[in-house]
């Protein structure tokens, strides 16, 4: 089942992905469920939002790749590289990406978001399925430049507009023949299965909530495979995972 968080008739709604239509739902499904308000509306009358906005955290996981690490010099980590985005750095399809005058080399990162749907403290990978509410596409954007001069990645990773994610939540996934693929202006950059991961979604989980409180609608983003490279005011980023969707963004330049 796929979720939608739109906006129609000045209003911020949710809806079940019916084909062309969105079923209308009475409130945010993480919290409320999936009660309906007996409306339908067309996808094409609203705009799609990010399907979440984390009132907690953004948690991410670097170097998850080996092709990756390898490409960027770096050595793959023993244990997942956990590092935070602000929520204010999310914003959702459609939505413009601003390359800040700070950087001289921003590029895209394509992954899998792993959407929570539970508190969630100190989970076993066993029991990690228990605590995910679905799946949804993200663009880990990167300062690259700044990232390797500050010596630590909250800048580079975080500033407004670096964490696109949607079009829809998928609450049914198959994530053992799932795969990345991103775009820059409709060429391939990037393909990756998420049977490569050096840590899997469960994995992940456990070392995350032994460090942090995970709470409903937190994401945890799970690392990029190779073909991370620059983009350019104009440009158009697209990240697709095939069986959630395409998330697309405008690039621009701050103002």
């Amino acid at each position: 089942m796929k979720i939608a968080r739109f906006s129609h008739n000045d209003a911020i709604r949710y809806g079940i992905v019916d084909g062309a239509e969105l079923v209308v739902l009475q409130g945010d499904p993480v919290f409320a469920g999936y009660d309906t308000t007996g409306e339908r509306v067309s996808i094409g009358d609203v705009a799609l939002l990010a399907p979440v906005i984390p009132r907690s955290k953004v948690v991410c996981v670097g170097r998850n790749y080996r092709d990756h690490a390898a490409e960027l010099g770096n050595d793959v980590p023993a244990e997942p590289l956990l590092f935070l985005k602000p929520n204010t750095s999310v914003i959702g399809p459609g939505d413009a990406i601003v390359r800040p005058p700070q950087s001289n080399d921003t590029q895209w990162e394509g992954e899998l978001a792993v959407v929570i749907g539970k508190i969630a403290k100190n989970v076993s990978a066993a029991d990690a399925m228990d605590v995910v509410f679905g799946y949804t596409v993200a663009n880990d954007v990167t300062a690259r430049d700044l990232q390797a001069s500050d010596g630590q990645w909250a800048r580079a990773k975080g500033m407004d507009t670096f964490c696109p994610v949607g079009p829809a939540i998928e609450t049914e996934f198959d994530l053992a023949n799932g795969e990345v693929i991103t775009r820059l202006n409709e060429q391939e950059k990037q393909r990756g299965a998420f049977r490569d991961m050096i840590f899997d979604v469960p994995t992940i989980i456990e070392y995350v909530s032994a460090a942090f409180t995970l709470l409903p609608g937190d994401l945890i983003l799970t690392g990029t495979p190779a073909g991370v490279g620059p983009f350019q005011a104009g440009d158009a980023v697209e990240v697709e995972i095939p069986g959630i969707g395409i998330l697309r963004n405008p690039v621009r330049d701050a103002a």
